[in-house]
């Protein structure tokens, strides 16, 4: 059976909650399927994979230093295996520009274009921040068609449909490109 990794950096647990979701809907095409927070497996081999998905969520503009570090090292393998990129950013949301931003500062940070790209938005998790940063989010998003200042109550801005498109989609059109996956899939 096709082994496939999801490797992802998560800050405050979205992006995790979106690579079990990955996992969840890959595993049901008949795929084994691994996901592993790059914070807490340092040394992530790819050896015994047929494709990986990586994935990461903007914090400060930026990516978690463990995804980009993971990319760079597997760059040669990302590269030669059917592979996928997904990035999770309140801008995904209805910001596109920024949100591409963000990705093509990862590429260029990482030199790995990734061929098929997810842009996923995230989440504003006010009951789970301390004040300062509770205020802080909602000055960041002030601005911003759809975003909620009401920080009484947590929001997912997450399209979970989305989402499964993409885990079939790569499925569909990344893992049967793998020679020999293709006669493997149920």
């Amino acid at each position: 059976m096709p082994k496939i990794l999801i490797a992802y950096g998560t800050t405050e647990g979205q992006t995790a909650r979106i690579a079990d979701h990955l996992a969840g809907v890959i595993r049901s095409s008949g795929f084994e399927v691994e996901a592993l927070d790059l914070k807490q497996s340092a040394d992530v081999s790819l050896d015994g994979y047929d494709a990986v998905i990586v994935g990461g969520s903007i914090h400060m503009g930026k990516h978690q230093e463990d995804v980009v570090e993971f990319v760079r090292k597997n760059r040669p393998d990302l590269e030669r295996l059917p592979s996928a990129f997904f990035s999770v950013s309140l801008a995904a949301n209805g910001d596109p520009a920024n949100a591409e931003a963000y990705l093509e500062n990862f590429v260029q940070q990482t030199g790995w274009r990734p061929a098929k790209v997810g842009l996923f938005g995230g989440a504003l998790l006010y009951r789970q921040y301390g004040i300062l940063k509770r205020y802080m989010m909602k000055w960041i998003v002030r601005d911003k068609p759809g975003m909620s200042l009401d920080t009484s109550r947590d929001y997912v801005y997450t399209d979970w449909d989305q989402v499964k498109r993409f885990a079939e989609e790569f499925v569909e059109r990344m893992v049967p490109k793998a020679s020999g996956l293709a006669d493997d899939v149920p």
